[in-house]
């Protein structure tokens, strides 16, 4: 055991090293792991390669910001907003973003595995390889965004949109859980996993395309929720 004073020594010595690294300015390769960054105005920075992980970001305004191969893996962005950043290659597995914003982030290649991203918005986003196995992606928005050779296995799309969404190629959505998932007009002829079960629970149209061997539901197209 340390005496008191040696004690007092090494803590006098680390803390300024965590607060300086806490404290700093934002800038590409910076490490902010586990620090507090909530309910602040952060438009536009440059965070590139940044260590980000457990960072609390909630209601954070992180827009138009370099977020490129940054690290935010369980990191808290709820209700944080991440419009318009680029995030190509970014590790954002295991997140925490209810009711955040993505809307046309560029986030291509990016994890977003194990994430909880109810409620979310990915409209108009990029996201062209991005993975999203097993998310929780209840009532998700992805209207107008770009999925090619995104992964849906195993998550959770309840009530999710994917109308409107554009795709080059096949979609993964093996074991995905799709209870009112909107599908309606997209061509999914392609597409990985997809099981009959799946279909029934979805919510598709007469546009809806469908790989070889599975049939519209007789339910279809949904009524409206109010």
């Amino acid at each position: 055991m340390l005496p008191a004073a040696g004690l007092a020594l090494c803590l006098a010595t680390a803390s300024p090293a965590l607060a300086a690294s806490c404290g700093s300015t934002p800038e590409p390769g910076l490490d902010w792991s586990e620090c507090t960054k909530k309910n602040l105005m952060l438009p536009s920075s440059e965070l590139e390669g940044a260590n980000l992980s457990g960072t609390d970001f909630s209601l954070t305004d992180l827009s138009g910001s370099n977020l490129a191969s940054a690290n935010l893996e369980k990191a808290n962005l709820v209700r944080a907003w991440l419009a318009g950043a680029k995030a190509e290659k970014a590790n954002f597995a295991r997140i925490e973003a209810y009711r955040s914003s993505f809307a046309k982030i560029t986030a291509n290649g990016a994890s977003f595995a194990g994430a909880e991203l109810q409620r979310a918005d990915f409209s108009g986003a990029d996201l062209t390889g991005a993975n999203f196995e097993k998310a929780e992606a209840g009532r998700v928005q992805f209207k107008g965004a770009t999925l090619t050779g995104a992964r849906f296995a195993l998550a959770n799309l309840s009530r999710a949109n994917l109308s409107g969404v554009t795709f080059e190629g096949p979609l993964d959505f093996d074991q995905a859980f799709m209870f009112l998932t909107h599908i309606e007009g997209l061509d999914l002829s392609a597409a990985k996993g997809l099981q009959q079960g799946q279909i029934d629970l979805a919510c598709g149209d007469k546009d809806t395309k469908l790989p070889d061997g599975l049939t519209i539901p007789t339910g279809w197209p949904c009524a409206s929720e109010k």
